[in-house]
């Protein structure tokens, strides 16, 4: 074994493609694929209300009230903003591979936290959290969201496990430089099939 603990994120790793549930919520709508995820990157107003909700700084209702608000004004489309934030991750699904090599892995032995920025209360209803997990590191909890290196260094002191003896799998190469400014080592999640193998690298076959 390389690793002695696994830190991992949810959305886009545990689950599908945040980015894509977005695009079919948008087409769902009659939208352009893309639009909320640009309302995201480049509104402020936008992504201020993004920060706030994973901070835990904004409640869910506050926040789709917001966003429906910030959509219209970007497409013209009107969405009601009850329950906007579950059918804007509707399309997510779980990867089987992934929750059961995490599954897996902890049943060696090995300690595994989960490591996501939160969004919506209703986030994670996709996995049974405390079958895979020790301990969780949730953005809403700690005021911080990835990469913010309080995220990572909150985990490995759960894991007891020193930064660099950890292993951080996420899918988004921000939140890996944000691990690696505490020395911890990263994986950045692509297809399932490279990060099996990376995780057999680290945990041994399991």
């Amino acid at each position: 074994m390389s690793s002695d603990a696994l830190l991992i994120d949810f959305g886009g790793v545990l689950t599908t493609s945040v980015f894509d549930a977005f695009g079919a919520f948008c087409v769902e709508h009659g939208m352009e694929r893309d639009a909320a995820a640009t309302c995201f990157r480049h509104d402020p107003e936008s992504s201020a209300l993004l920060v706030a909700l994973e901070k835990g700084e904004m409640d869910d209702a506050t926040f789709e009230a917001g966003m429906s608000e910030r959509l219209r004004g970007a497409t013209g489309v009107t969405v009601a903003p009850d329950g906007l934030l579950t059918a804007m991750t509707a399309a997510l699904q779980p990867v089987p591979e992934l929750i059961d090599a995490t599954r897996r892995i902890r049943a060696r032995g090995v300690p595994t936290i989960m490591v996501s920025n939160a969004m919506g209360t209703r986030s994670y209803d996709l996995i049974d959290v405390d079958e895979l997990f020790d301990h969780t590191v949730l953005s809403t909890t700690l005021g911080v969201r990835k990469p913010s290196r309080k995220m990572y260094s909150t985990a490995a002191e759960l894991a007891g496990v020193a930064p660099e003896r950890c292993l951080m799998v996420d899918d988004l190469e921000q939140n890996l430089s944000g691990a690696a400014r505490i020395g911890m080592p990263g994986h950045l999640h692509v297809t399932v099939p490279e990060t099996l193998a990376r995780l057999e690298q680290e945990f041994g076959s399991f």
